[in-house]
């Protein structure tokens, strides 16, 4: 239940801050894949408030493949490095029997203002970043059983890095964040009122979702780590009797680069969903709250 990623503090005012993410591919096509891999690195160095500076590949690839997918693996990767910006220095590739792909990525950010899961307190509003579903579309498409424009959808916003809401936060003054990523949204808000000793109430109808989202879950089209996550999650969640039963399914979908959860004062709340909105974030939604209680509880509400 650590922060996102590690602070080293070099001098009074500045800190190096560092994480290495890295996995199999969720998409089909080369290019995306490299792409969304490293927006999901550096994702946690926004996560506490830093700025990326260095960046190396780590990249696992079978000897029988077409060495021009690692090529275009690396170049989706490029193409995010350039937009957010950092360099990629370097990096190693080892044989495998399955792709794998990401990044240790370094990031700069100043002592006593980066952002950390800890800080949460009651009173304080959730907000979310990006819709849930990436994981329940990814297995669809898998399956072929994605809906009209999902896959699409769902690349879109994986790709999208967290940089401009990192900023928001930063820039209005945040209590705690997290990126929601493979533990699901509620993994995550768990680890952030475990962490702050703190209780959360989410209500199910202010939680943004990709479209169809809602249908693949009926279907059963669902993730393996969506059954470890509830498994997981089941002491720590209360269901309210109304919530349909797809809930567990949705709020527990492992997300690949997901959005920020952030726990804000109340009072800088709207500041914080102006900002939010005026650089064009692909959501900006209030989705509950944080309450005094049973530290790393969470309630489920309609």
């Amino acid at each position: 239940m650590g922060d996102d990623a590690a602070v080293y503090r070099v001098r009074d005012d500045l800190a190096l801050v560092q994480s290495v993410d890295f996995f199999p591919p969720v998409v089909d096509d080369p290019f995306a894949f490299g792409a969304i891999a490293a927006a999901n690195a550096v994702s946690d160095i926004y996560a506490m408030g830093g700025h990326p500076l260095l960046a190396l590949n780590i990249a696992c690839f079978p000897a029988e493949l077409d060495k021009s997918i690692l090529v275009r693996i690396l170049q989706g990767a490029e193409r995010i490095a350039a937009e957010a910006p950092f360099t990629i220095v370097g990096g190693h590739t080892i044989e495998d029997d399955e792709p794998k792909f990401g990044m240790a990525v370094t990031g700069l950010v100043e002592p006593g203002k980066f952002v950390t899961n800890h800080g949460a307190r009651p009173g304080d509003d959730l907000v979310l970043t990006k819709p849930l579903g990436s994981g329940l579309i990814t297995t669809a498409v898998k399956q072929d059983r994605a809906l009209p424009g999902q896959e699409a959808d769902a690349i879109a916003l994986m790709m999208a890095l967290n940089r401009d809401p990192a900023d928001a936060m930063v820039e209005v003054g945040v209590h705690a964040c997290t990126d929601v990523t493979g533990f699901g949204l509620l993994g995550h808000l768990r680890n952030i009122c475990a962490n702050s000793g703190v209780r959360a109430r989410l209500r199910l109808s202010a939680i943004p979702l990709l479209d169809g989202v809602w249908e693949l879950a009926a279907r059963g089209t669902v993730p393996g780590g969506t059954g470890r996550n509830l498994e997981y999650l089941e002491p720590y969640v209360e269901w309210a009797p109304a919530l349909p039963q797809d809930a567990r399914v949705v709020l527990a979908d492992p997300q690949t680069s997901g959005g920020l959860l952030i726990a804000v004062p109340r009072d800088h709340t709207q500041q914080l969903l102006e900002e939010l909105l005026r650089r064009g974030t692909p959501c900006a939604a209030v989705i509950g709250s944080v309450t005094e209680g049973t530290p790393g509880q969470m309630l489920v509400e309609p």
